[in-house]
C-alpha cells in the first residue's frame, strides 16, 4: 500500500487548498441477530493508487464478509475550518471520519451496498453530518496524516482569547418581560403605610 499523497499550495497558486485523494473501504460483516444477519461498517480509508479506477468495486465475499472498495474522495483543508481541524488534531487519536447512506435500490451488487458519501478530517463536518441524522464512522488517521493537519493546524489556526466575564452583579437586572427592573431599598412595614 502507498504512502498519502499529501498535497500543499504552490507558491505561484496552482493548488489552491492543501488536499489528499483517499479511497473508503466498506465492510459488510455477519452478525449473530435473527432479524438483520448483516451490518455495513466503515472498514479503512486508504491512499488513493492509480490501479483502484473510478469506480466502486467488491474486493473480497465470502459467506463472512463482504469489502468493498469506494475510490476518488478529495479531502481538502479549509482555512475556514481550522478550529475543526484543531479539535481533531488534539485529541487522543486523530481520524478519518466518513458519511456513508445505504443505496436506495441495489445498483452494484444484488443487495443494496453501503456507499461513502464524505470523507473529512474536521470535527466540525461531522458533529453536523452526525446532528443532521447522518450515519458518520471513523477510523484513525496514520501518523503521517496526523503530522500534516497538525501543520495546516499550526500555520492557520489561531486560539481564541478567554474574554474575562462580566460578574453577575454589575449586569442590568430585568423582570420577567425583558423590561428593566427597579429595586428599591425602602422598607414598608405595616401592609400598605397605613401606619
Amino acid at each position: 500500500m502507498s504512502d498519502f499523497l499529501l498535497q500543499s499550495p504552490e507558491p505561484d497558486g496552482a493548488i489552491s487548498r492543501p488536499s489528499t485523494v483517499v479511497a473508503v473501504v466498506m465492510r459488510r460483516e455477519r452478525i449473530d441477530n435473527v432479524w438483520q444477519p448483516w451490518r455495513w461498517v466503515l472498514a479503512d480509508v486508504v491512499p488513493q493508487e492509480g490501479g483502484f479506477g473510478k469506480k466502486p468495486r467488491l474486493l473480497l465475499k465470502d459467506e463472512r464478509e463482504e469489502r468493498w472498495l469506494h475510490p476518488g474522495f478529495k479531502v481538502e483543508l479549509l482555512t475556514t475550518d481550522a478550529e475543526g481541524y484543531y479539535l481533531n488534531v488534539t485529541t487522543q487519536q486523530p481520524c478519518f471520519w466518513v458519511v456513508w447512506r445505504m443505496e436506495e435500490e441495489a445498483a452494484l451488487a444484488d443487495a443494496p451496498v453501503a456507499v461513502p458519501q464524505i470523507v473529512t478530517l474536521s470535527y466540525h463536518d461531522a458533529g453536523r453530518w452526525l446532528d443532521a441524522q447522518e450515519t458518520v464512522e471513523q477510523v484513525p488517521a496514520p501518523p503521517q496524516v496526523v503530522q500534516w493537519l497538525q501543520q495546516f493546524v499550526n500555520e492557520h489556526h489561531v486560539l481564541e482569547a478567554k474574554r474575562r466575564q462580566r460578574p453577575q452583579s454589575f449586569q442590568t437586572l430585568q423582570d420577567r418581560f425583558g423590561n428593566p427592573a427597579r429595586v428599591s431599598t425602602d422598607k414598608n412595614f405595616g401592609g400598605g403605610g397605613r401606619g
